[in-house]
């Protein structure tokens, strides 16, 4: 497996699944359209809470609008530099201490730890830059959000249905180690 253009972590699962991650950047709009059109409907309706056949120029415009600081986002991207899976915060601007947080994974790679690593690298890059709690709104129908966050320990802060979502508090820790991650050759 070699390594992506971009600098990135090589990450070895225990099952000997291997992925690289690193941070998205503005260029990614292809890699986003890729990895969503790999989704199957369900998925997407479970990520963006509404039916959606495609992203927007301004959909792509806002999702590659990251700075590293204020809207950070990951990807994993399998050997072949496809992406597995995209995390994201944005901070509030009201509560500097907060950001929502999304995450998704091609249905491919669903179950696999990819998710989980994204969440611990994710929540590392948040503590450090002074973030303490995420909120996320999850479609009521999401199994796989309370599983990762059980798998990963996350301290749910609050929890609220509200309709058919579910709106989640949850607490920002860092994670010295990571789970999974191999240095990068």
């Amino acid at each position: 497996m070699s390594p992506p253009a971009v600098a990135a972590d090589h990450v070895a699962l225990p099952d000997g699944t291997e992925f690289w991650v690193r941070p998205l950047e503005r260029t990614d709009a292809p890699l986003l359209i890729d990895g969503f059109n790999r989704m199957t409907p369900e998925s997407r309706r479970m990520r963006f809470l509404i039916s959606k056949k495609s992203l927007s120029a301004a959909d792509l415009r806002v999702l590659t609008n990251v700075d590293g600081r204020d809207h950070v986002a990951l990807v994993a991207l399998d050997a072949d530099g496809r992406g597995l899976g995209v995390i994201r915060y944005i901070r509030w601007a009201a509560d500097p201490t907060a950001a929502d947080v999304a995450i998704t994974v091609v249905d491919e790679w669903h179950g696999r730890g990819v998710g989980a690593e994204l969440f611990a690298r994710l929540s590392t890059w948040a503590y450090d830059e002074g973030i303490r709690r995420f909120t996320a709104s999850v479609s009521g129908e999401n199994i796989a959000i309370p599983r990762l966050l059980r798998r990963m320990r996350v301290e749910v802060l609050a929890f609220r249905r509200a309709g058919s979502e579910v709106e989640y508090e949850l607490a920002v820790e860092r994670h010295e180690a990571q789970l999974t991650a191999q240095p990068a050759a």
